[in-house]
């Protein structure tokens, strides 16, 4: 079935809804778990052209990433993780064909209406940009929504 499932996290409680939902999956498929987070704030983007140092955002992204990975891998999951900076959809869409991934699995926010619109959609770009199967799964909403 599926031979290795990429997961893009956004470093928030919705990620949460696809980590719990993917396991059972990807235990059943014996598949290998690609983690992917990409900061696109104008430093991250920036990061390299004008030698900065790593932000705190950064800094907190990647502890997270490893924090995750390391969680897959106490569960007996080959996992490999990667922090990915500038534009989510390009950057993921890129990395699932390095990869060669078969499966993408995310959680979604839910926004609707214009929100969806304000907030951008890297669902929706992805959907659009690839041909691989996409799992979405709702996270759970902030109760200020």
């Amino acid at each position: 079935m599926y031979k290795k499932i990429l997961i893009p996290l956004d470093n928030s409680l919705t990620d949460e809804a696809i980590l719990t939902h993917i396991k059972p999956l990807a235990r059943l498929c014996e598949a290998e778990i690609v983690l992917v987070h990409v900061a696109d704030g104008f430093a991250a983007r920036l990061q390299e052209q004008l030698n900065l140092a790593d932000s705190e955002e950064i800094v907190n992204d990647r502890a997270y990433l490893e924090s995750v990975a390391g969680q897959f891998k106490q569960n007996g999951f080959n996992v490999k993780h990667y922090l990915l900076k500038g534009d989510p959809v390009d950057s993921i869409v890129r990395l699932l064909k390095q990869e060669g991934c078969d499966l993408i699995a995310m959680a979604t926010h839910g926004h609707e209406g214009v929100m969806d619109w304000v907030m951008g959609s890297v669902a929706d770009g992805l959907r659009h940009k690839t041909c691989v199967p996409i799992l979405m799964v709702r996270g759970a909403k902030a109760k200020d929504s």
